[in-house]
């Protein structure tokens, strides 16, 4: 039995589950949503108030693991892009350290996107060797390209759901404008790192994004990880929910999708502009959506 705490810019995700030959048996889940990764776009500095909002998570989480599973093996804690982009990461750290016990491991880019590869894998069958992994954060997005089981070529963009609304999407609902800007953007950055491809490459998303499209696209109205797993999400799809939710306040699509934007209203414009703008530049019409991701890769390597 083993648990892994996945701090995101946007979120702080808990996954507590049983490893049997490299087979992971989810037991408990939880997300929180501190939004961590606020002004660092701007200020390059995590603020106060956004740590005792993640720290307020990490000990509820710290409770729930000594009440119910005081038996746990190991206790995994990563970070990613908010706090690798943070001045002030050492003194997050050591105030996390200080008032919750834990230990965070700062990933690197190339790290997160293996990581999250191996977790997205890891709840999904039958997939051929020419896969590739999109994990669209809150701070960064995350490409890995597969070659067999083992990652060929990965990078790290910083391009994220948060840092992009702040950056580009100030309105609500953004501008035309505003969107087309965020597109351009979005263009010019996956320009400047291209991948070699293969022509029946498969595509895997992750997170937050890719989740909550498809169950807007299911017509979900809980959170179903059995539904999820496996959807094949299209590209038409993507466009048609960026469409509708381009012209509607956050509040209206709140009230529509409470369990899927709950904390994610405000920035998911700016994830759907990402994916959309990846399948587009390498030519995929669709992609298999997997619930898997960092806290999954850090329970297979703890």
């Amino acid at each position: 039995m083993r648990a892994a705490i996945d701090i995101g810019t946007n979120t702080v995700l808990l996954l507590i589950g049983e490893l049997k030959e490299g087979v992971i048996k989810p037991i408990h889940e939880e997300h929180r949503v501190p939004r961590l990764g606020k002004g660092v776009e701007a200020d390059k500095n995590i603020n106060e108030a956004a740590t005792l909002r993640v720290i307020s998570a990490l000990n509820e989480y710290k409770e729930l693991l000594a009440k119910d599973y005081p038996d746990l093996e190991t206790v995994t804690v990563t970070a990613t892009s908010a706090v690798r982009d943070a001045g002030n990461r050492k003194e997050f750290m050591k105030a996390v350290k200080e008032q919750t016990g834990f230990d965070i491991r700062l990933l690197s880019g190339r790290e997160e996107a293996e990581w999250t590869a191996q977790g997205a894998l890891s709840v999904l069958k039958d997939l051929t060797s020419n896969v590739l992994i999109i994990d669209i954060g809150g701070g960064s997005t995350e490409i890995a390209v597969l070659a067999g089981s083992e990652i060929s070529d990965a990078h790290s963009f910083d391009m994220g759901s948060v840092r992009f609304t702040e950056r580009f999407l100030k309105n609500d609902p953004p501008s035309e404008n505003q969107i087309k800007t965020c597109r351009k953007e979005i263009k010019n950055l996956l320009a400047d790192r291209p991948f070699e491809l293969q022509k029946d490459s498969i595509l895997v998303g992750v997170a937050g994004t890719v989740t909550t499209l498809a169950g807007i696209t299911l017509g979900l109205s809980d959170y179903q990880p059995e539904r999820l797993n496996g959807f094949h999400l299209k590209l038409e799809n993507i466009r048609s929910v960026i469409d509708q939710f381009a012209v509607t306040p956050n509040e209206e699509l709140f009230k529509k999708h409470p369990v899927y934007l709950k904390g994610r209203a405000d920035i998911f414009m700016a994830g759907m502009l990402i994916l959309e703008g990846f399948m587009e530049k390498e030519g995929l019409s669709e992609l298999i959506v997997s619930t898997g991701g960092i806290r999954h890769g850090a329970i297979l390597k703890a």
